[in-house]
């Protein structure tokens, strides 16, 4: 599971706001400045991200508004989420310039150039249908999966020596 810690900005009636900071993993990359995803990363690195986070296994009155939480996202779910994002629209884009251009053969240069634009277009509308269908499938979202030590909890330790 991918933990990622993160700062709660908002509480809904069954989940959570919570803002994390984007960071790069670049400097421990052996492609370093020959990667495309290493050059967006030194152009938004340090931004800040908004992502839905569902209870899971904690009650959400344990959360208030500034507190550090862990969040966690299953191996699994990411795989399978990157080969939706990355693969449909791309499966979708060379279906559709291989559909157009075996419709229209006497300009299939064209007629493969529109296809390819409308199949990605429908690749992106799917990632967006599936991801709206999915949008509270516990199984698919991130969950919390630590909840902030409080001050007060603290105190309540005594430190023996």
């Amino acid at each position: 599971m991918l933990i990622e810690s993160g700062r709660v900005v908002a509480l809904e009636a069954n989940s959570l706001w919570v803002e994390t900071i984007r960071r790069s993993t670049c400097g421990v990359c052996a492609a370093q400045k020959g990667c495309g995803h290493g050059l967006l990363n030194r152009v938004r690195d340090g931004q800040r991200g908004l992502v839905r986070v569902l209870p899971g296994e904690f009650a959400l009155s344990d959360c208030r508004v500034n507190d550090e939480v862990q969040i966690g996202i299953p191996d699994d779910v990411i795989v399978r989420g990157s080969l939706v994002v990355y693969m449909l629209p791309l499966f979708s884009l060379l279906g559709g310039a291989l559909l157009a251009s075996r419709l229209v053969p006497e300009a299939s240069d064209v007629a493969a150039a529109v296809g390819m634009v409308v199949g990605f277009a429908v690749g992106v509308l799917l990632v967006r249908w599936h991801a709206w269908r999915h949008r509270d499938d516990v199984r698919l979202q991130p969950v919390l999966a630590g909840l902030p030590q409080r001050a007060s909890a603290l105190s309540n330790v005594v430190q023996v020596t």
